[in-house]
């Protein structure tokens, strides 16, 4: 869209300009007629005021001409940039206010530079996860094939073992590609939230049940802080809520000290908030980590032979989701003591008039 470009006049330059030219001028001309006769005041003031107006009207017509025509070829320049704020206003002729909105302009650009190469190197990691994530399961599945195509599937005992552990593989590769589509679609703000009242206690009890066994693997116990007798309700997606605490919990299982403890609480926060607390005695987390730990593919551990497995794309999730809520998450850890992931959410209107 073509920029409005109007002239916003500065007589500032013209006029003292023009003051100049008189005092110089006048000064000779009072100069040869003290030499030459005496001074006559009528004449200097009818000369000041004549050669001002005529050095104003000069000088203002002179510069408004070469200077528009410039400003105006910078404009003309800027305009090819459809996001530049520059254009939203008046163009102007007076070098202090011009000076002011490019530097405001070059200003905003720098910023957009930034990001754009923050967003490249984010980009070009996030390729790199992507390809290494999705390499592991797809060159094992080739492995367990060409292995069998070679005449392993000859031995029944090897064929089925070779076919169960492609198949994790497989498995593996779905869990990857379904966490990126939920993710997309959080980012995107396509995932509609179909929110509802319910008991988060109930909920937490059933996300237990789930993990139990996992948990029972490295004997740690999954518990809550307290007895809650009475139910807590809130108003949210509760789908996503469980795969929120899921999620949660997974880590803290996985990184967590075998005959560990993972704790779960839920708090008053405000009259119509609670927060719910995931805390763990696990290994912990180097606080150089911290402000990453929320992005996607990141891993605390680096190497190429990692522990623990999963998408890395869990925290990632859970942060989308809680953000979809309008509600914020937070993290504190300390290594050798553990870790504590917390999240509020809204209180059911129900638990709010119980409350009250």
């Amino acid at each position: 869209m073509a920029a409005k470009f109007r002239s916003r006049k500065s007589y500032r330059f013209a006029f003292r300009s023009s003051l100049y030219i008189v005092i110089i001028s006048i000064s000779v001309l009072a100069l040869l007629q003290w030499r030459f006769s005496s001074i006559n005041w009528g004449i200097l003031i009818s000369a000041a005021i004549f050669f001002f107006i005529i050095s104003f009207v000069t000088l203002q017509l002179r510069i408004e001409k070469f200077i528009y025509k410039r400003i105006k070829k910078i404009y003309d320049d800027v305009e090819l940039l459809e996001s530049s704020t520059i254009l939203s206003y008046p163009v102007s002729t007076d070098m202090r206010t011009l000076t002011a909105e490019i530097e405001k302009f070059a200003k905003d650009k720098r910023i957009e530079i930034d990001t754009l190469k923050i967003r490249e190197e984010y980009r070009k990691d996030f390729l790199g996860n992507v390809s290494h994530e999705l390499k592991t399961p797809l060159f094992t599945v080739q492995g367990y094939i060409e292995t069998l195509l070679d005449g392993a599937i000859d031995d029944k005992n090897v064929r089925k073992k070779y076919l169960i552990r492609a198949n994790k593989a497989v498995d593996r590769l779905i869990y990857i590609v379904k966490d990126l589509d939920l993710i997309t679609k959080l980012e995107v703000g396509h995932l509609t939230l179909e929110k509802h009242s319910f008991d988060i206690i109930d909920l937490i009890q059933s996300v237990f049940d789930l993990l139990e066994m996992k948990a029972a693997k490295k004997n740690i116990t999954l518990t809550f802080d307290m007895d809650y007798v009475d139910p807590i309700f809130v108003f949210a997606d509760k789908e996503k809520i469980q795969q929120v605490l899921t999620n949660l919990l997974v880590n803290s299982i996985k990184y967590g000290n075998d005959n560990g403890t993972t704790e779960v609480s839920v708090e008053n926060l405000v009259k119509n908030k609670v927060i719910v607390r995931v805390t763990d005695n696990g290994e912990g987390i180097p606080a150089i980590h911290i402000p990453r730990l929320f992005e996607r593919f990141y891993r605390v551990d680096q190497s190429g032979s990692r522990r623990e497995g999963g998408s890395g794309l869990g925290l990632a999730i859970v942060k989308h989701v809680i953000e979809a809520h309008g509600e914020k998450i937070y993290v504190e850890s300390a290594v050798e003591v553990g870790s504590e992931f917390s999240f509020t959410l809204e209180k059911s209107i129900v638990q709010i008039e119980e409350v009250q």
